[in-house]
């Protein structure tokens, strides 16, 4: 399994792709943060606070992780190199946790750099350093677990499809609506007792509750969770085709 991590990862850093992706993050979070006049933009806040980053990378992360995981399966199975790919002497839970943690390590890579931004808001700060550092990084675990867990709903719509366009598409939708759905449904107060239920059952309620700075092990089940049904459910969905 680490050989086909490492040649995943390898495959994405070699390419364009991965390069793309990191300078894309980087440069659409860097805009609303410093250039763009919004309510994001931190000299214009006059705060010293990355709050904007972890506002805006989620829906990033929303369009960009898709495009990382869309050709996971999808391309194997539309050149047919599929069955070549499982017959390789690793199990089907390897390669798809291979495929995974290479996604993984792919959105660690795109936040990285983002502790400039960290670093110049601390320098900023007045007095120098006045950051609220334990929600900084309460936040940065939580959107590592938010991306972690849009690659394994990625690689799960991959593997329903072979178009990687159909395969982006519903890893879009799924995303989102993981993201926010469960908020809107709440909104609507359809369930009455059981709508804070529903609420917990979205991604952003747990991300929200990290971003303050205390890290929960109820928000790290929740996670750990979600990802290990999607990634079930990608085995389920992979071995149909034995059926």
């Amino acid at each position: 399994m680490i050989t086909l991590l490492k040649k995943e990862v390898s495959t994405f850093l070699s390419s364009l792709i991965g390069y793309i992706v990191i300078t894309v993050f980087l440069l659409i979070n860097g805009l609303f943060l410093w250039v763009f006049a919004s309510d994001f933009n931190i000299p214009d806040y006059g705060y010293a606070s990355l709050e904007g980053l972890f506002m805006i990378a989620p829906f990033v992360f929303l369009f960009l992780i898709p495009a990382i995981t869309m050709r996971s399966f999808a391309d194997e199975k539309r050149s047919g190199t599929i069955e070549l790919l499982f017959t390789r002497p690793l199990s089907d839970n390897s390669i798809i946790l291979a495929k995974y943690f290479a996604g993984v390590v792919l959105v660690f890579f795109s936040l990285l750099p983002t502790l400039i931004y960290a670093w110049s808001v601390f320098q900023l700060g007045m007095p120098k350093g006045n950051l609220d550092t334990g929600a900084m990084w309460g936040s940065y675990v939580g959107l590592l677990f938010l991306g972690a867990t849009f690659v394994a709903i990625g690689l799960f719509s991959s593997s329903l499809t072979s178009n990687v366009i159909v395969s982006f598409i519903i890893a879009v939708f799924l995303s989102l609506f993981f993201y926010v759905g469960f908020d809107f449904i709440h909104s609507l107060e359809l369930f009455g007792s059981v709508d804070l239920f529903v609420k917990s059952l979205g991604i952003n309620t747990h991300y929200i509750s990290m971003s303050r700075g205390v890290i929960d092990t109820r928000d790290l089940i929740y996670f750990v969770s979600i990802i290990a049904f999607f990634i079930l459910i990608t085995r389920i969905s992979l071995e149909s085709r034995k059926w």
